[in-house]
């Protein structure tokens, strides 16, 4: 990746982002290797028609599981939910209803931030019955080190390369969301090499696409997705924020709800990222909208990714044509980081650490949990 490698500070983001198809493979030997006691784990859990599967995380690791929640749900035909730790810490009362029995998986690169640890401990305060699937790339974070000496849960540790050690998740997001897949029979173990190939192939075009874009000085981004891919418009919308320290303003909505207000942000300095879907059905209608943004003329810049035609202003990703959304959405988010990476240069910020102010940190600092008493009950006022 030239352009980044040759920028000081960019270094780190630079190499994250272009190691995902070669770490995608070791996730694939780790999950494999682990099988037996992943269905050993999982197997009781799963067997309980009452079951409910709750996916949390914080940031751009509450997008994981707006990801797998669709596909995740119909595989296993019950409820499953994605819920943020930052919700989960704020109102445990409100979704933790006590006698329903829940899988909790939660999703943490470093494991370190509060609420990571706070809603593990609530879910256990809250709920009879409780397991937790804890999906990190930090062995020795706080939430690795607490939950392996837990009885009712497993830790899945994913390689250290994946622990990226630049401000922006990227290779971390992936790769737990791979995780996570491989572990539920989301994906198929057979299918990581072809998506790891797909990917490193279509690397030169991402980033070709990427840096003609980020030359064209736009203010505004918006990303748009069906289903689980809203998710991921949402986790490429955060990237912008986060790489660009707030100077591009970003956004995500679903497809269908865009025409319902959010529509009006569009201007000629703005660029529309429409991440198409493989479903027939959804599919229609990503193209449907695509159709009617390119004849309004309104945006600066349309671009549709995905796999298949898409019409003019298509960035077509070969080799993902039978894929699944989830699998897909591995390969076109790389679109979208790369595109936060260039953008941020553009800017002349450094990638690594686009906000040296400290407004925000890598691992978020200044959140003091509060003790929860039960019922709602509010923690004394000062």
């Amino acid at each position: 990746m030239k352009q980044a490698s040759e920028t000081p500070g960019g270094e780190l983001t630079a190499r994250e982002i272009a190691q995902q198809p070669d770490v995608w493979l070791d996730i694939g030997q780790l999950v494999e290797f682990e099988r037996a006691r992943l269905d050993a784990f999982l197997a009781p859990a799963l067997a309980n028609p009452r079951i409910r599967v709750v996916l949390t995380g914080a940031g751009t690791s509450s997008y994981i599981g707006g990801c797998l929640a669709p596909a995740l749900s119909q595989h296993l035909g019950r409820r499953v939910e994605a819920v943020a730790t930052t919700d989960l810490v704020s109102g445990p009362h409100l979704y933790l209803p006590r006698d329903v029995p829940t899988l909790l998986v939660s999703f943490a690169r470093s494991g370190g931030s509060p609420e990571s640890v706070a809603a593990v401990d609530l879910a256990n305060q809250a709920l009879a019955d409780v397991r937790h699937l804890v999906i990190t790339c930090n062995a020795k974070g706080e939430l690795a080190q607490r939950m392996s000496a837990a009885s009712n849960a497993f830790v899945l540790v994913l390689p250290d390369s994946v622990h990226d050690r630049a401000f922006a998740m990227t290779s971390s997001f992936t790769s737990m969301v791979l995780a996570a897949a491989l572990a539920f029979g989301l994906i198929a173990r057979e299918r990581v090499a072809p998506i790891a190939r797909a990917c490193a192939a279509a690397m030169p075009r991402l980033q070709a696409a990427a840096g003609n874009f980020a030359r064209k000085h736009f203010e505004r981004a918006v990303f748009l997705g069906s289903n689980g891919l809203q998710a991921l418009a949402a986790e490429s919308a955060l990237k912008m924020l986060e790489l660009t320290d707030g100077r591009t303003v970003a956004m995500a909505q679903s497809v269908l709800g865009f025409r319902h207000g959010p529509k009006t942000v569009v201007n000629e300095r703005t660029l529309v990222v429409v991440f198409v879907s493989n479903d027939g059905y959804t599919r229609v209608y990503d193209l449907e909208l695509l159709d009617e943004l390119r004849r309004e003329a309104r945006a600066g810049s349309i671009i549709a990714i995905g796999a298949g035609a898409m019409g003019d202003a298509q960035l077509e990703v070969a080799g993902m044509t039978g894929a699944s959304d989830l699998e897909l959405a591995l390969v076109v988010v790389v679109f979208a980081q790369l595109l936060g990476l260039l953008q941020s240069l553009q800017f002349g910020l450094t990638p690594d650490n686009p906000n040296p102010s400290g407004v925000v940190s890598r691992v978020v600092k200044g959140v003091r949990i509060h003790p929860w008493a039960g019922n709602g009950a509010d923690v004394p006022r000062r």
